[in-house]
């Protein structure tokens, strides 16, 4: 699983502005996360942002006190122009910002940009940062994903807060708990399995809790134990959840703990992402980098068109 996270973009960008043509005079963002990359390379230039619609209307956002003074006629005059999305996978919305801009074109001298592009549409660009094949996916689109649907995705510490101790009870605190947790995320996309260390003598009130607040799921997996004590005593969480996500073929796993994700991963020898800290796990990654210093070192100068002047030896 090809992951990117916000860090990981604003890194990129900050590297590809060196690239990039010297004579820019504005960033255009297609909408709705292409605005993101958008923002921040316009940022890291110090040029001004508009979105697609805006750029056709003739308006461009305002700046703050270190923007330059635009004034209210800009595009009045031809500028150069990046209009710029993060991600190009199929070409459809470039396809389309382009048909958006046609008019634009005779007047504006306009390039098109992704950052992540989907190796083989090179040609649908004038610019890109990294190749990025599939399966891929971002942190800011993570639990909106379309493959969510081929996805196991944890509930306590994902969609909802952890029960503080004294509500852990196994008691009426706890059922009060399953019933008024307010949630953290509302995916708009239907879920595969939710993973689950709850009981299954919890399964009617987790059932009514994701119903009143619009999750979609196919499966819902709980612990078949009789209560919590044994729960403990059994105390192998991630041996389960690593079952299951073996069992059930799926894509990835979303867990909240960083520890649990590691373990997931290496039990199931798969990609876990972890909620929490916001990054993708990857089995044997830590071992293989300890071991491949080379390697590591080259994929880091990878995305920019870049090679170290020197590898240690």
């Amino acid at each position: 699983m090809n992951y990117r996270s916000v860090t990981n973009l604003n890194s990129q960008l900050l590297q590809w502005t060196r690239r990039l043509p010297r004579d820019l005079e504005l960033i255009v963002g297609i909408p709705r996360s292409g605005l993101l990359a958008a923002n921040l390379l316009a940022l890291h230039l110090n040029l001004p942002l508009t979105d697609l619609d805006g750029f056709v209307a003739g308006r461009v956002m305002m700046v703050g006190a270190r923007g330059p003074d635009l004034g209210s006629r800009y595009l009045e005059q031809p500028r150069k122009v990046l209009v710029l999305d993060d991600s190009l996978l199929d070409g459809t919305q470039m396809v389309r910002a382009r048909k958006a801009l046609e008019n634009q074109r005779s007047f504006h001298q306009l390039l098109f940009a992704a950052v992540y592009l989907q190796p083989g549409k090179e040609s649908l660009v004038d610019y890109f940062c990294e190749g990025l094949p599939r399966p891929r996916v971002f942190e800011w689109h993570l639990m909106h994903h379309p493959n969510l649907r081929h996805w196991c995705v944890d509930i306590d510490g994902v969609l909802c807060d952890d029960p503080t101790e004294a509500e852990n009870d196994d008691a009426e605190n706890y059922r009060r708990f399953l019933q008024s947790a307010e949630p953290r995320v509302v995916p708009s996309k239907e879920i595969g399995w939710l993973v689950t260390c709850r009981l299954e003598k919890y399964r009617r009130e987790t059932e009514e809790w994701l119903r009143r607040h619009g999750i979609r799921y196919r499966q819902l997996k709980m612990m078949d134990l009789p209560d919590m004590m044994t729960r403990r005593a059994v105390a192998n969480y991630a041996g389960y959840k690593a079952g299951i996500y073996l069992e059930s073929g799926a894509q990835l796993f979303i867990e909240s703990s960083l520890q649990q994700a590691r373990e997931i991963s290496r039990g199931s020898g798969k990609s876990v992402f972890c909620f929490d800290t916001r990054e993708m796990i990857h089995p044997g990654a830590l071992t293989q980098a300890m071991h491949q210093p080379k390697t590591v070192l080259k994929n880091l100068f990878k995305p920019f068109g870049l090679r170290p002047k020197r590898l240690p030896s």
